[in-house]
């Protein structure tokens, strides 16, 4: 599977215009990728943390000699990737850093307030926004980092319960959203989710009208995976803009991420987007794996499990999921949530299409057929129209034609 996030720079802001979470301690995190046989005083800082997730043994990375990065240590690394919805390959990039450093803290383990550097980001961080949530406070996504809405949120939250609206999350906020916390419902949808969710709704069935981001994956002098004959930057930007010639078609707005001689950070695209101000995005690639036996279409959307994530975001990754295996062939690789920057960052639904894999193959045979492209992007256009449309509108997969959508109900 693909993450083209890139870990070695990042924008001077983030999405929301903050600038990004950089490490929760305010410091500088190397963007070096740290991975088996390194031996350093990061590795024995990381093995501490994963024993503290239980991941390791207990007093793992407190003695001198635990700074070599084993097979254990990577195993370790593996299954907190798993159980973070990261990439799970064993390696600790800039992502799964800050991630394994914020897993460390919960909620009124230190006091939280908004910084413009280095904006505070962590478990404690997803803990308070999902508590606000629950209340009816607008946090927008529970993101993990502290920003300028989950302030604004906060200040609301305190001045409706007779505290000082200042902002940070000290003991006595804490406290408070504690002792709210045992009547708030658990296992509900945020009050996020159900505004996405409606916001979708209320835009109405028809396509025409709707703004749709397209992110081509890669780009510039990054060309993605490769195989057979077949370049991922080349191919997605085929599919682009065959997506884009439909979608206008259909009535609805199409753009584009980046042109074809750039390859903008993942924090970028999700700005990009935001500032549009999509309905939706749809960021597509292929896969490439090492065997060649890997196939498959699978389908990511923003999540943690099903308490945390885009409710119309699972939706539509379904619908685009189920479309190309009815239409194109490729084998069903399921879809999944996962938290990488861009679908993290966008305030609308996004998902991320791995549209098979160019090592292996029958899929790369596929991939190289204009047939096959045209499918793809039929498949995804009528996926991005079945999830405007209500259930009881909504047709079988696999029969609803382009031709068709111009007779929709509006």
């Amino acid at each position: 599977m693909t993450d083209h996030h890139d870990a070695g720079r990042a924008p001077a802001q983030d999405a929301d215009g903050e600038a990004p979470a950089d490490g929760s301690d305010g410091s500088s995190v190397d963007a070096s990728v740290i991975g088996p046989g390194e031996r350093s005083p990061a590795v024995r800082q990381i093995a501490g943390w994963l024993a503290a997730q239980g991941l390791l043994p207990a007093g793992r990375g407190s003695d001198h000699d635990d700074d070599r990065y084993d097979d254990a240590v990577a195993e370790a690394v593996r299954a907190f990737q798993q159980q973070r919805g990261l990439r799970a390959d064993g390696l600790v990039d800039r992502h799964t850093y800050q991630t394994l450093e914020g897993a460390r803290w919960t909620l009124g383990g230190r006091v939280l307030h908004h910084r413009l550097e280095h904006p505070y980001a962590g478990d404690d961080v997803v803990a308070l926004q999902r508590r606000l949530a629950e209340l009816g406070f607008d946090v927008g996504r529970c993101d993990g980092t502290f920003a300028g809405r989950t302030e604004l949120a906060l200040r609301d939250f305190q001045r409706n319960y007779g505290l000082t609206p200042d902002g940070t999350a000290g003991p006595a906020t804490v406290r408070a959203l504690s002792r709210l916390d045992r009547t708030a419902g658990r296992g509900a949808a945020s009050s996020h989710e159900l505004r996405e969710a409606e916001a979708l709704r209320r835009r109405g069935p028809a396509l025409a009208g709707k703004r749709v981001v397209l992110d081509p994956g890669h780009g510039g002098e990054d060309d993605g995976h490769t195989g057979h004959g077949l370049v991922e930057r080349e191919v997605v930007a085929d599919l682009a803009s065959r997506l884009e010639g439909r979608l206008s078609a259909a009535g609805a707005a199409a753009y584009l991420t980046h042109g074809p001689d750039r390859c903008p950070s993942d924090l970028e695209r999700a700005r990009f987007a935001n500032e549009t101000d999509a309905d939706l995005l749809v960021s597509l690639h292929c896969d490439g794996h090492a065997s060649a036996r890997p196939a498959g279409v699978a389908v990511y959307y923003f999540g943690t499990g099903p308490d945390n994530g885009s409710v119309p975001g699972e939706r539509l990754a379904g619908l685009i999921q189920r479309e190309v295996v009815a239409r194109c062939g490729l084998d069903d690789a399921r879809t999944h949530p996962t938290t990488w920057e861009l679908l993290r960052r966008t305030r609308m639904p996004a998902v991320h299409v791995e549209l098979g894999y160019l090592t292996n193959p029958r899929d790369a045979e596929l991939l190289g057929q204009d047939a096959f492209l045209d499918s793809a992007a039929e498949a995804i256009v009528v996926a991005v129209q079945r999830v405007f449309l209500p259930e009881d509108q909504d047709p079988t997969t696999g029969v609803l034609d382009l031709s068709a959508l111009a007779s929709l109900p509006r």
